[in-house]
């Protein structure tokens, strides 16, 4: 086969509409052999001609779009001294931007000899049992599709996952349910719209691993969280199953999403890969070049430093590692139109020696990017190495998943002592994390629930875990002390009980969509998504973890839908800067101030009272910074909400007149939504129901 020497740059395989460009990255290799398939599986191997700045690199002309392809690399096996390179291993290109088919778990995609240990080169070929890459085809008609770039302070976020979403959905065609083309199919787009979310968080969607583990199992894995491709969208979810064609169907379902108004942000896993530690599998990095790519153990590098829990970490310190990772970004913005990331275990990414440094290189390089730079940046400030819980602690333009709020809110609902100053400090948007650093109340993304833990239903459904399913004896997963079962475990046709566990929801969903910040929702919290009690589904791709469309609470769906409503009518609950509890220009009353239940404003000495579980809030809605950045003040209704966690009932008393002299009640969690327009005036007292919110509208 002929072929040139071709380029260095771009790497991976990069078709022009003449053939195709190969390029790929190894400071270790004495040889790169491009590894070239038919359909039969045949292999043709043809060594790359050229190097330079350690990229192997050849031109063949006729090579088209569809071509499966692979690499073997030519280096020393020493693995004290962390290289791993053996030629009888096929591997996966690390900019390979389609991938076709899945990992047979044979001994041969393994490094060692299983009877001989880590140590032992076993030289089984692994080419039969690999997954292939594809030459892309680049071409695509957007027909004028572009970023949304919604604004932070205006946006909804609702985590899913691709196939669990659809793969219940009875309004979408069988062959199409649990994939990307489900997910863009009407009757799913219609229920986003409906709800009122503005972006969809996508659980991974890069090429990953089923675990052999599992495997064995007869599981999978669901969740995602084991890439080993970060250009390739996940092959599995794509209803047409013809090789590479992935691609397209992705693209298509952003584009749906963008026509509906509605964001894409992917949740992205670049702190490890699906290789993981000496007794894990070769399949791409390992095999290129595993020093470069892997941090490995001082002194024995046989071994691998584990911030993730997982096996092994990305070297964040090598730059062609943050080439790999700022590329990945780069491709799924520009020819992908994704709204934004997720970074899964953010603090591993800023490890550069040990301790997490909060200007690490790879948020320096990010900072400096114009494309990756625009986008929502939003960081799981944590990992499970010493020092990882980093909540607050990321540089400016960056959002957090804020695990803060999601423990006092939890907190509170459950009748903990000594968290209603804390609360109030959640409530606004925790400007105790972010203020200092000029960050604004939407660096703080609120949740109660995620795909990690308890659904929201579950949360006041069960006090224990029931991850017998995952085939770990109940042992995995978190024992979550911030639960509250509200009186029975599990199931109960219990009327009391079910009302408390319905409120209690209300309650949850209330709180998160009227507090400051950036509110995400768990796909079918909506409508009380129940995974009987396991907190850990990660290997559950089955009727535990998908949605059940056919069994909805239609009445909190109705009550999500009408409290989504309200939030984006309503600029006072979504502001852009921090309150500052001091009286506005113009008006006699503060921003925001805080009362106990006979309408006087708290002092220090009642934020102390360590057993006080009620407060109220007033928050003016006279004078709001204006949403746009320009232009004279916006005004909304100002509005009272009493948070009344404690088991009894309350009589709370409304502020004087010069806060607002008559209120109409809006909502009240023992019932719901209120549709009346009667006044209180100024002085009334109001009993407010056990474990309840109300929410009260001054009358203009």
């Amino acid at each position: 086969m002929k072929v040139w020497p071709g380029n260095s740059y771009p790497l991976g395989a990069t078709y022009d509409g003449a053939g195709t460009n190969f390029s790929i990255f190894s400071e270790v290799a004495d040889r790169v052999e491009l590894c070239l398939f038919d359909d039969q599986n045949n292999e043709m191997k043809i060594d790359l001609p050229e190097v330079t700045g350690h990229c192997w690199h050849g031109y063949f002309p006729g090579i088209e779009p569809g071509q499966r392809y692979g690499y073997r690399i030519h280096g020393p096996w020493a693995p004290e001294q962390g290289t791993r390179c053996n030629p009888a291993k096929l591997l996966l290109d690390p900019y390979a931007k389609a991938i076709d088919g899945d990992i047979i778990w044979d001994e041969a995609v393994f490094p060692y000899q299983f009877s001989a240990g880590p140590d032992v080169r076993n030289d089984a070929d692994s080419a039969p049992f690999m997954p292939k890459c594809i030459v892309q085809q680049p071409f695509f008609d957007w027909a004028g599709d572009r970023q949304l770039q919604r604004p932070w302070h205006e946006t909804i976020i609702y985590e899913l996952h691709v196939k669990g979403f659809t793969a219940l959905h009875p309004d979408v065609p069988e062959d199409l349910r649990g994939t990307y083309a489900g997910l863009a199919h009407p009757a799913a787009i219609e229920h986003l719209k409906q709800l009122g979310v503005t972006a969809v968080e996508l659980m991974p969607v890069h090429y990953f691993v089923q675990d052999n583990h599992l495997v064995e199992q007869g599981l999978r894995n669901y969740w995602g969280y084991n890439s080993i491709s970060y250009f390739a969208p996940h092959a599995d979810f794509a209803a047409d199953k013809r090789p590479g064609v992935a691609i397209a169907e992705f693209k298509q379902m952003v584009k749906a999403m963008h026509q509906a108004g509605i964001e894409v942000i992917l949740d992205v896993v670049y702190n490890h890969t699906a290789e993981g530690n000496h007794y894990g599998p070769v399949l791409s990095f390992k095999g290129i070049d595993n020093a470069y790519y892997y941090r490995t153990m001082e002194g024995d590098q046989r071994h691998y430093m584990d911030y993730t829990g997982t096996g092994n970490s990305l070297n964040m310190r090598h730059p062609h590692v943050l080439q790999l990772i700022m590329d990945s970004l780069r491709y799924w913005i520009l020819e992908m139109h994704v709204d934004g990331f997720r970074f899964d275990l953010a603090a591993a990414l800023a490890r550069e020696l040990h301790e997490v440094h909060r200007l690490s290189a790879f948020f320096d390089i990010i900072q400096q990017d114009p494309v990756i730079s625009q986008v929502k940046l939003i960081a799981e400030p944590w990992d499970v190495g010493e020092g990882g819980y980093q909540v607050g602690n990321f540089p400016p333009g960056w959002s957090e998943w804020n695990g803060k709020y999601r423990d006092c809110l939890r907190d509170l609902w459950r009748g903990q002592d000594e968290t209603l100053a804390e609360f109030a400090s959640r409530f606004t948007g925790s400007s105790d994390l972010y203020a200092d650093d000029t960050r604004n109340p939407f660096a703080s993304i609120n949740f109660m629930t995620a795909h990690d833990g308890f659904t929201m239903r579950d949360l006041v459904s069960y006090n224990d875990k029931h991850n017998l399913a995952n085939g770990e004896g109940n042992r995995d997963g978190t024992d979550d002390n911030r639960s509250w079962n509200c009186g029975a475990e599990g199931p109960t046709d219990d009327p009391e009980i079910l009302a408390l566990r319905a409120r209690q929801q209300r309650n949850f969903l209330v709180t998160l969509m009227l507090s400051q910040g950036i509110p995400m929702l768990l796909a079918g919290d909506e409508f009380s998504r129940t995974q009987h009690g396991n907190n850990n589904a990660y290997c559950q791709d089955n009727e535990i973890s998908w949605i059940d469309w056919s069994n909805l609470d239609q009445d909190l769906h109705a009550f999500t839908k009408r409290l989504i409503a309200f939030r984006h009518a309503h600029p006072a609950f979504r502001r852009r800067r921090w309150f500052q509890g001091r009286a506005i220009h113009g008006t006699n009353c503060k921003d925001i101030a805080w009362f106990t239940h006979v309408g006087k404003q708290m002092n220090d000495e009642h934020w102390d009272e360590w057993f006080a579980k009620s407060l109220a809030i007033f928050i003016n809605g006279d004078t709001i910074p204006n949403p746009n950045t320009r232009g004279e003040p916006i005004t909304d209704n100002s509005f009272y909400l009493i948070f009344n966690a404690h088991y009894e009932a309350l009589e709370y008393t409304l502020p004087a007149k010069r806060w607002g002299e008559h209120w109409i009640k809006q909502l009240d969690t023992m019932h719901g939504w209120i549709d009346n327009t009667h006044a209180y005036a100024s002085g009334s007292k109001l009993t407010v129901g056990p474990r309840s919110v109300m929410l009260l509208q001054r009358q203009v």
